[in-house]
């Protein structure tokens, strides 16, 4: 291994947080050395598998229509979070949005226009031409050019910080035990919920059901590790980023591509051939989140999403085929399912719609009435063979367990003291805007905004720190439990 010596920012973790740290930081005249636990074709965790950014804009842009206001845009993480949010992180994280496109754009970040379908995001979110993957080979190709160094295969496994101040870590860098040393330190290396051990700490035997579909190596050892060493957490260990993906999935890294987007235009039942909620309660991308915790309460943690014919086409193309059928009953034996209870719960189902006017578009007047659970926009008989059947799992893209954090991307320590020299940004930290559920794009968004603060201010502290000691004053934080 080369020498590892001199350099004033250290990047731990090598997703779209830990990038926009990096580049952040030269631009701020640092020297920056970044670590990458996974080898290089694995690289740029979680981030390989998005797709879009969700931004505030107030006018059309070349890749959104419409406006997304800040208040709107609030108003949405208020919803999903059912308040369980900092007002001041979040609506800082929303302003700073409008500024993403451009700057990932000036290093080499394309996009494009949105799809159309269930996603319903053409307004509000920017999508990368060529997905996440193709917008972290951009950050990784312009972090060479600006002199950023990389080092893959380094796992992170102990960090030295005394009163707060970060001195050095330990990493495993092609299995090999190396102290690296650095003036100040980004982590940006994820949660832990490729950590089964963890996982089912959290949630008990229920986890051992649990997809993990992200990346194999985000298993919260950095992060486990500044919480022994007295750093102050946010959220809690049973909220995440969990989504109903298909049932077939590997059990790490299917990514974006096993999720199922027909949910609203079907019924969803449990392994015992019972609805257990309203399939169209909100906009996909709202409300897609909630079905991975939906999923994992029902027994053995386990659902099947029916459609029939007429859904075919109107949502993103699946990763699997569907199970396929000319009659309910045929459909419900071949998924080992309690066939005469599942026709029983579609035809309740289908007695209970009521004439309306299907717009996938907006929140349509198509609903039942009289059914527990209803559903409450989008609902047309399921009537029309063949009929089609996805198995469904909970999927846990990232937790959301972190790092409390203050505006200028300093961890907080217990008591509320900040640490000198210890900044965090991306999903280490997400819990502090995203005390529960999800709304589609801000994971992105959050890293990116302050994977760009953290490596600002690192940079600052690395190069001169009794201006960054000045620098605007923090704003106090409080937790969000």
């Amino acid at each position: 291994m080369d020498d590892l010596s001199g350099f004033d920012v250290l990047v731990v973790g090598g997703g779209n947080a830990g990038l926009a740290a990096a580049l952040s930081a030269r631009e701020g005249g640092a020297k920056v050395l970044l670590l990458e636990s996974a080898p290089q074709w694995f690289r740029a965790g979680n981030s390989r598998h998005t797709r879009d950014l969700r931004c505030m804009h107030d006018a059309p842009t070349k890749v959104m229509s419409g406006a997304y206001t800040e208040d709107e845009f609030y108003k949405d993480v208020l919803s999903v979070t059912q308040g369980k949010t900092n007002e001041h992180l979040a609506r800082m994280t929303i302003r700073a949005s409008t500024e993403c496109t451009e700057w990932m754009g000036s290093y080499g970040v394309r996009f494009q226009k949105a799809l159309g379908g269930t996603l319903q995001l053409g307004r509000t979110n920017a999508f990368f031409l060529g997905g996440g993957k193709a917008m972290m080979n951009a950050y990784y190709d312009a972090a060479y050019r600006v002199g950023v160094r990389v080092v893959y295969n380094a796992e992170v496994v102990a960090l030295r910080v005394v009163d707060g101040e970060f001195q050095s870590l330990t990493a495993l860098i092609d299995g090999k035990s190396t102290t690296v040393v650095a003036t100040a330190v980004v982590v940006s290396s994820g949660g832990f919920e490729s950590n089964l051990e963890w996982l089912k700490e959290a949630w008990g035997p229920m986890a051992d059901n649990f997809l993990i579909r992200g990346t194999p190596y985000n298993k919260g050892k950095v992060l486990k590790c500044l919480l022994d060493l007295g750093m102050e957490s946010i959220s809690d260990a049973r909220e995440g980023h969990m989504v109903a993906i298909d049932g077939r999935s590997p059990k790490f890294d299917g990514g974006i591509v096993t999720r199922l987007d027909c949910v609203s235009l079907g019924i969803v039942v449990n392994n015992k051939g019972e609805r257990f909620y309203d399939e169209g309660e909100d906009f996909w991308p709202k409300r897609y989140a909630i079905w991975g915790r939906l999923v994992a309460e029902q027994p053995d943690q386990v659902g099947y999403c029916f459609i029939d014919s007429k859904a075919m086409g109107k949502f993103m193309p699946t990763l699997f085929p569907p199970f396929k059928a000319e009659t309910i009953g045929e459909l419900a034996q071949a998924l080992k399912l309690p066939a005469e209870q599942v026709v029983e719960t579609i035809k309740a189902y289908n007695d209970a719609v009521q004439p309306g006017t299907f717009d996938h578009e907006t929140l349509d007047d198509c609903k039942t009435t009289g059914l527990k659970p209803a559903k409450t926009h989008w609902a047309l008989k399921i009537d029309q063979p063949p009929f089609y059947a996805y198995p469904l799992r909970p999927g846990i893209t990232f937790t959301y367990l972190g790092l409390m954090v203050n505006d200028r991307a300093t961890v907080l320590m217990k008591g509320g003291t900040r640490s000198k020299n210890i900044f965090a940004a991306g999903e280490i930290m997400a819990g502090n805007v995203l005390g529960m559920g999800y709304a589609a794009g801000i994971g992105v968004t959050i890293g990116t905004v302050f994977g760009r603060i953290a490596g600002r201010e690192a940079a600052m502290q690395a190069l001169n720190p009794q201006a960054a000691s000045l620098a605007t004053p923090e704003v106090a934080i409080h937790a969000v439990r």
